[in-house]
């Protein structure tokens, strides 16, 4: 009876029915859009933190760089020895290698941080900046002088290659010509490389280090420097007098890689000069819902670092992802919140006037012996059926909306580590105290729709039918069959 019944009102009844669903509909498509686009944001954001961090590391551990002191410029600067005679040019070329980042640490910190409650590991990189200038003089003696190391960096693992300005040459009783490149070198840790600078690249031509490697004079290259310079596995490369053999190409999993060179440890250390020093610690938590537990206990127990997770990093993200996703999280979800009120309450409304509109029909029900608990379930089961109309309608709407975002995917910017000296994440290899250039990443935006939101959705319309039919219930159930005399005229 009660199927029966239940068919024939709501034929009765398609257009407020429809009316009630549509206004479910909308309330929950807008959910399911919020909730998707702020997942694709969510993504997005880990792709820009997955490009300073390796996979899997969950912190590092850096120093503040203390602020040079006397007359230094801070600049690297370079000798050069100009032919005497006048008639010939001098062509000569010279490397300088600088620590990038945080001041450096001392190689046993990497133990005692991995020893510290709740590390499931945790291995050391040394970031470097290698300045190179290749000049001609005619003669007398020539010096000089780069203003910084030519690599701001975001900071990433090897600080990234900014390119950084370069000063004018300073010669004495000749003249000079000279050009002035900066790469970024990274020393790996080659007998762990899960964490780490090289964590987040693919090797996509040749092979990487070998654990046996600790010291071998090989080098992997980063795809866009490899094609920039034409190396190759089997090329070689010159780093202050020594010589390297290309035996990989990595190619970063989520975006442009922010070091060019990856080397050894050990030789990273030497061309330095930085022997048993690193300037990073890569930390991999053993719980990763107790992050900030372990951050807590590295600060304490070891003194004079800065430590800094992936939501540190998070808060220096800016540029239109950023904004995007503050819009979706605050507006977009407060939108969709009283968007769905407003249906519930529509529906409830609409329900209640539909059943003022049928008091003879309650009332004749009544008289015919229907107790008000019957009427109330019929009321409710009608309007669980607008609700689970509404809630198909609505997911269908959301995951059209969620697949031409997708489709569409625009572009957001993220610029990465903009932050300076007032004590702001640099990102690994950064830290406070240091001015580090920003560096901005293009992320394509997808709206990713996962079961949870379209359990949420059917949630939902569950609950929007649920109300309109306990407001509906309840009109009903205050008829008396006398209602149904009195609107007889």
């Amino acid at each position: 009876m009660f199927g029966i019944y239940l068919k024939r009102e709501l034929g009765r009844r398609k257009k407020a029915a429809l009316v009630i669903a549509l206004g479910l509909a909308l309330g929950i498509a807008l959910v399911i859009t919020v909730n998707s686009v702020s997942a694709g944001m969510t993504q997005a954001q880990d792709k820009v933190l997955q490009s300073l961090y390796g996979l899997g590391t969950d912190m590092t551990v850096t120093k503040a760089r203390t602020a040079p002191t006397g007359n230094s410029s801070g600049g690297p600067r370079f000798e050069f020895d100009a032919s005497a005679d006048d008639d010939d040019d001098a062509e000569q070329s010279s490397d300088r290698v600088m620590t990038q980042g945080g001041q450096a640490l001392k190689a046993a910190l990497v133990t005692q941080v991995a020893g510290q409650k709740g590390v499931a590991a945790a291995v050391g990189a040394l970031t470097l900046n290698v300045t190179k200038v290749d000049g001609s003089f005619t003669q007398g003696k020539a010096q000089s002088s780069t203003g910084g190391s030519g690599n701001g960096g975001q900071g990433g693992p090897g600080g990234g290659n900014g390119g950084g300005s370069t000063a004018a040459p300073q010669v004495q009783g000749g003249g000079a010509s000279f050009d002035v490149n900066s790469y970024s070198v990274a020393g790996v840790d080659v007998t762990d490389q899960d964490l780490g600078p090289l964590a987040g690249s693919k090797i996509t031509s040749g092979v990487t280090f070998t654990s046996a490697q600790t010291n071998a004079k090989v080098a992997v290259v980063s795809k866009a420097y490899a094609k920039e310079n034409a190396y190759k596995v089997g090329s070689t490369l010159t780093i202050s007098s020594t010589t390297y053999k290309v035996i990989g190409i990595a190619t970063p999993d989520s975006s442009d890689s922010t070091t060019d060179v990856y080397l050894p440890l050990k030789q990273a250390q030497t061309l330095g000069d930085a022997a048993d020093q690193v300037t990073t610690i890569y930390v991999k938590a053993a719980d990763s819902q107790q992050i900030d537990t372990v951050k807590a206990a590295i600060q304490k127990n070891i003194s004079g670092t800065t430590v800094t997770t992936s939501a540190d990093l998070a808060e220096t993200v800016s540029g239109s992802l950023s904004t995007a996703s503050n819009l979706a999280t605050s507006v977009g979800k407060w939108l969709s919140i009283a968007v769905l009120v407003a249906a519930f309450l529509v529906a409830a409304l609409l329900t209640s006037s539909a059943v003022s509109r049928r008091v003879r029909e309650f009332g004749t029900l009544k008289a015919l012996g229907w107790p008000s608990r019957r009427v109330t379930r019929q009321v409710v089961g009608e309007s669980m059926v607008n609700g689970l109309l509404g809630g198909a309608l609505g997911i269908g709407l959301g995951l059209a909306a969620a697949y031409t975002v997708t489709a569409i995917s625009p572009k957001l910017t993220a610029e990465l580590g903009g932050t300076g000296g007032g004590g702001g994440m640099g990102g690994p290899g950064g830290g406070p105290g240091r001015q580090s250039a920003s560096n901005t990443m293009e992320i394509a935006l997808s709206a990713p729709v996962s079961l949870t939101t379209i359990a949420l959705a059917v949630g939902l319309a569950v609950a929007g039918g649920l109300i309109a039919g306990a407001m509906g219930g309840w009109r009903a159930s205050r008829m008396r069959p006398a209602d149904a005399l009195r609107s007889v005229s």
